[in-house]
This record gives C-alpha cells, sequence and structure tokens, in this order.
C-alpha cells in the first residue's frame, strides 16, 4: 500500500477522533447509573477483542447493543454487500482498457521469463511490445474517460493526466481497477469495510452515545466524512 494512501488513512482516523473529542466537549457525557457504566464497560471490551481481531458472537452484541443499534450491524452489511454486487457488474467501456492492460502485463511476465533465461533478444522484442501495449492502454484510458468521466470512480487513484502526473505509459503507473487483485494497485474501493470494521463501527458509536443527549454522526454522515478524507487530491 503507498505512503499516500496510508497517510491519508491516518489523516481521516485523527479526523474521527478530533470529532469525537469535540462532540464530548459540546456535549459531556452525563453521570452515568450503574446499568449504564456496566453496559459501557461491556461494550468496551467487545470493541477491543473486535479491533484485535477476535470474534464475538452475535447473542453477546445483541446483549449489550440496544435493538436499533444491533439491527444497524445488518443494515449496514447488507450495504456492503450490495457496493460489492454493484462491482460485480463493470461498465462495458473498463473492458477495453482493463483487456489492453491484461495483455501489456503477460508480454512483461513473458519477456521477465526470456530475460531469466538469458534469451535477450526475445526478451528485448518483448518489452518492445509491453512498451507499445502500454502506449495503447494510456490511449484508450484517456479516451474513455473523457467520454464519461464517472468512471473515474473505478480506478485505484485520481485520474490525473497534467504535466505533473504520476500517470504515465509505464506499466507499474498505469491505473488499475479497484477490483483488480493486481500487486500493483493503489487502493480498493474506498466504500468497502468488512464485516468485522461494520461490526467495530456500530460498538464504537453505541459507546459515544451512552449518556449523552444527542447522538454522534449518523453512518450516512460518517461515510461522507469517510468519501472525503479518502478522495485523491
Amino acid at each position: 500500500m503507498s505512503e499516500r494512501f496510508d497517510s491519508k488513512k491516518k489523516v481521516s482516523g485523527n479526523f474521527r477522533k478530533l470529532l469525537q473529542e469535540r462532540i464530548g466537549k459540546s456535549n459531556p457525557r452525563r453521570k452515568l447509573t450503574a446499568e449504564e457504566q456496566r453496559r459501557l464497560s461491556k461494550l468496551e471490551v467487545i470493541a477491543a477483542k473486535l479491533k484485535r481481531g477476535e470474534n464475538v458472537q452475535n447473542r453477546q452484541l445483541q446483549t449489550w447493543l440496544s435493538d436499533d443499534e444491533y439491527e444497524q450491524v445488518d443494515v449496514e452489511w447488507q450495504e456492503q454487500l450490495e457496493i460489492r454486487e454493484e462491482l460485480k457488474d463493470k461498465p462495458s467501456e473498463l473492458k477495453r482498457y482493463e483487456d489492453k492492460l491484461k495483455e501489456a502485463i503477460m508480454m512483461r511476465n513473458r519477456s521477465d521469463t526470456y530475460h531469466r533465461k538469458g534469451k535477450k533478444a526475445a526478451a528485448y522484442k518483448l518489452d518492445n511490445k509491453c512498451e507499445s501495449l502500454c502506449e495503447d492502454s494510456l490511449e484508450i484510458l484517456q479516451e474513455i474517460v473523457a467520454a464519461d468521466a464517472s468512471l473515474q470512480i473505478w480506478f485505484d487513484r485520481n485520474l490525473d493526466f497534467g504535466h505533473s502526473s504520476l500517470i504515465d505509459a509505464s506499466l507499474g503507473n498505469l491505473p488499475r481497477l479497484v477490483t483488480s487483485r493486481s500487486i500493483e494497485k493503489l487502493r480498493n474501493d474506498s466504500r468497502l469495510v468488512k464485516k468485522i470494521d461494520v461490526k467495530i463501527s456500530v460498538v464504537e458509536r453505541a459507546i459515544d452515545n451512552i449518556g449523552r443527549d444527542t447522538v454522534v454522526p449518523s453512518k450516512g454522515d460518517s461515510f461522507m466524512l469517510e468519501k472525503f478524507l479518502n478522495a485523491d487530491d
């Protein structure tokens, strides 16, 4: 994962922490009842276990979350499943770019094999073919994005083709689709989270809500914030 993406994730986490601190100052937690304190302690233990990647049974979540909070886990996970279904239905325009990029990758792999075997002449010939395919890929990418700017959300980086752009006809600098399994991919679709992360989010919101007159930002607000923070410059 790129340093740039790691930095954005750190900024996102810091922003959420600052947001919670600000909410805490403007809407401080009142003195908790014994039952609220017990519930808070249990939820903090659950959150810690989830963050360590440990399994927490649904029965335990159902015990310490409110009915609405527990239901929210399923609601938010269903949203995740819908996003995953959407990603299976890629726009047909992307196929031209994806196929050409795959050709270039295949040519580079064959070239690497010949280089390892010492067959330099054959390797250099394939290198030239790879370069040509990369140039074709870049042209296709620029063409389809110029025709439909909304396609940018399907790529792992901001599609800036300006003078200082890091995108060029080098194989390693060509964008990958967010659905790709390539190790060259800079990031996944920023909307996607694992089920354990959904549970962590719901539990943390429940913790923040205990003893406060108003609740912390909703899932919708959090999603918009996350989308903004994960957007490329």
